[in-house]
This record gives structure tokens, C-alpha cells and sequence, in this order.
């Protein structure tokens, strides 16, 4: 399933999430390395380094570079939260990245809107396989079977919530250091993105640096709200409930089809 045999970094967007992949990790040992704590452990008998990203592009790009650098990951997964852009991306869904854009990356007019200078592309892409594979996989884990099974999703009650049974999406996520919830900047985005399917704040920059280093990765988001307030929810009971439970199933669904493979 995973592109490596070797050491596997997850960032987790919310402490909730971190905090249920540690409950799975009880061999894990803190260390400390800029200003952040990495959980150095074993989850599906792979080798884990988890750590929380903290919010924003530069927060994210400085943890994804300790896991590469310091912490020698060779792989990257990324779970956490998003508001839903896409017409059929609806609360309580997941979408995996087949690709990743920085909404507010504007250096016009030396360079074209969203354009990475000196990179070329605004797009980043995680590799095709790896994203065909792990979409598969989630959709697995969150299926009605994995849903009524004792699990990381036994306590998941989604009808309480008012949710429906989750869809797994695969598509452009796009990353900015600006929480999008106002409905004039979602319709922005969709008229200059056509396709995006949701908005957080950063997967485009773990991609980034990953892309520099060479190293696969894998973005996974659940739908907490759509962007544009269309559709509320509680957010505390959201993540509690279901936010923190879906990073956990998600993440050992991709483990242990890596072992079985």
C-alpha cells in the first residue's frame, strides 16, 4: 500500500486526532525538536513518528521538513480537517488529494497566479499509485461494514449527528493561511478553481516539501463544514465523534493493507 518499507511520518491538523493515534501507540516516546513534540512509536507493527503540524503553510512546512530531516521519514501521511467546496463533498465525507494548490499564492505578474516560482507548476501531485491504492483503502475502512465492527469506528453514530454514510472523494484540495467561510470567497475559489473540492489551511505545503525532498505523501481531509456556512454542525462533538475516530481508521487501514501486501 505505502510507497516504503521505512519510517512513517503522521501529522495530524487537530490535538483530538494526534491523541487517538498516541491511545494506538503506547511504546511512544517523546522528542523534542523545534518548539514540537514528536510521538516516536509503532502503530500496525510499522515504525511511526506522529507529531501535531499546527496551523498555517509555514507551521506545516517546518514539521514536514523535522520529519524528513531529523526524523528520517521516508513517507508522509497528513490527516485532518476541511471545509467542503465541491457540490457533492458533503459533511462527514473524506477527500483524498490527488492534488494540491496554494489558493494564495499570487506573485503576479513576474509569475502566473498560483504558480510555485521556480518549481513551474501550481499543481503538486502525489504519486498516481499511492493515491489509487489509499483511496481504496479508506473507502474500506469507512465502509457500513467497518462502520458496525468493533473498531477505532464502533462508537460512530452518524445518523446522531444528522450525517449520512461517508464518501470518499479524490481530487484537488486547495491550502491557504486564511480560514474560508465566507460564501463570496468559496464561489472565488470555485470560479478560479473549477473542480476543488475543499479548502484548509496545510496540505499544499507538506506537499511542497515533500515534493522537494523527493518523498511520497498521502493528504487525507474529513468534511467539517462546508466552507461557505451552508450546512452547520457542532464542531467539538464533530471532532470528538467522528474527526478523530476517521484519522484513526484511516491511517491503520493504510498500515495494515501495507503489511498484507
Amino acid at each position: 500500500m505505502l510507497s516504503t518499507p521505512g519510517r512513517i511520518g503522521v501529522i495530524a491538523a487537530l490535538p483530538e486526532e494526534l491523541q487517538s493515534l498516541l491511545d494506538a501507540m503506547p511504546d511512544a516516546e517523546p522528542l523534542q525538536r523545534a518548539g514540537r513534540t514528536f510521538w516516536v512509536g509503532h502503530l500496525q507493527g510499522r515504525d511511526i513518528v506522529a507529531v501535531l503540524s499546527r496551523i498555517g503553510k509555514v507551521a506545516a512546512a517546518t514539521t514536514t521538513t523535522v520529519l524528513l530531516t531529523e526524523m528520517a521519514c521516508q513517507q508522509i501521511i497528513f490527516t485532518g480537517v476541511a471545509g467542503g467546496l465541491g457540490a457533492d463533498v458533503r459533511v462527514g465525507d473524506v477527500v483524498v488529494a490527488d492534488a494540491l494548490l496554494q489558493h494564495d499564492m499570487d506573485a503576479s505578474p513576474l509569475f502566473p497566479r498560483y504558480e510555485l516560482p521556480g518549481l513551474g507548476v501550481s499543481r503538486l501531485h502525489p504519486p498516481a499509485d499511492l493515491t489509487a491504492r489509499v483511496v481504496g483503502a479508506v473507502r474500506e475502512a469507512l465502509s457500513p461494514h467497518a462502520l458496525s465492527v468493533n473498531g477505532p469506528l464502533r462508537d460512530v453514530h452518524l445518523a446522531t449527528l444528522g450525517l449520512s454514510q461517508p464518501r470518499v472523494h479524490q481530487g484537488l484540495i486547495a491550502s491557504g493561511d486564511q480560514f474560508v467561510s465566507a460564501a463570496a470567497d468559496c464561489d472565488t475559489l470555485r470560479h478560479h478553481l473549477p473542480g476543488v473540492l475543499a479548502v484548509e489551511m496545510e496540505g499544499a505545503a507538506v506537499a511542497q516539501v515533500c515534493h522537494d525532498f523527493g518523498v511520497p505523501y498521502v493528504v487525507l481531509r474529513t468534511i467539517s463544514d462546508r466552507a461557505d456556512e451552508s450546512a452547520h454542525i457542532d464542531f467539538p462533538r464533530f471532532v470528538q465523534a467522528v474527526a478523530c475516530r476517521y484519522a484513526l481508521a484511516m491511517v491503520e487501514a493504510l498500515l495494515q493493507a501495507d503489511r498484507g501486501s
